[in-house]
């Protein structure tokens, strides 16, 4: 199963080699890594998705809180919460196609960002689920280049899991 950590750390050089030798030295593999400052100064936000078991994380986590500047480590696996990631996608654009291609890139709430003779450049913000969908939408029309974020998440302060929501939408 894939877990979602955010972790807290002082910001501070070094921080993010030392979290990454600890996951190199286990044997783990980090599936998305996201860093950016967080709500205060000094202090910043990592969030990872990492591959395991609930004792396999459970682990990591114990041994994560034993480096120095480490501050905070949730599995927010979960948590209701609200994840986005960013992706940057070129697609084969041509005047026989581009209609198309805007159309279902509108579908999906992305915006074009770079417009050639031959490609369009497509940014895509959302749960990692949906830029999953639009990449195999626009397969068929030639995907030239990716480039995708890690996932960041916040927990929900309501509360409320959309997952959850989601699923009773399905059953009506």
């Amino acid at each position: 199963m894939k877990h979602t950590l955010s972790v807290l750390v002082q910001d501070e050089s070094g921080v993010l080699t030392r979290i990454a030798g600890l996951f190199a030295r286990r044997g783990f593999n980090i599936e998305s890594l996201a860093v950016g400052p967080a709500e205060k100064a000094g202090i910043s936000r990592i969030t990872m998705v990492v591959p395991g078991d609930d004792q396999v994380i459970e682990q990591l986590a114990k041994q994560l809180y034993k480096l120095i500047n480490v501050l905070a480590v949730d599995d927010i696996t979960e948590t209701p919460s609200v994840e986005r990631e960013l992706m940057l996608m070129k697609v084969n654009a041509d005047g026989s196609n581009r209609a198309e291609v805007v159309g279902l890139a509108q579908l999906f709430r992305a915006r074009v960002v770079d417009v050639s003779k031959e490609a369009l450049t497509l940014e895509v913000v959302g749960d990692p689920g949906k830029l999953v969908a639009i990449e195999q939408m626009m397969k068929p029309f030639g995907i030239q280049e990716i480039a995708r974020t890690g996932k960041i998440a916040l927990t929900r302060e309501s509360g409320v899991n959309t997952e959850y929501l989601k699923s009773l939408e399905s059953k009506v």
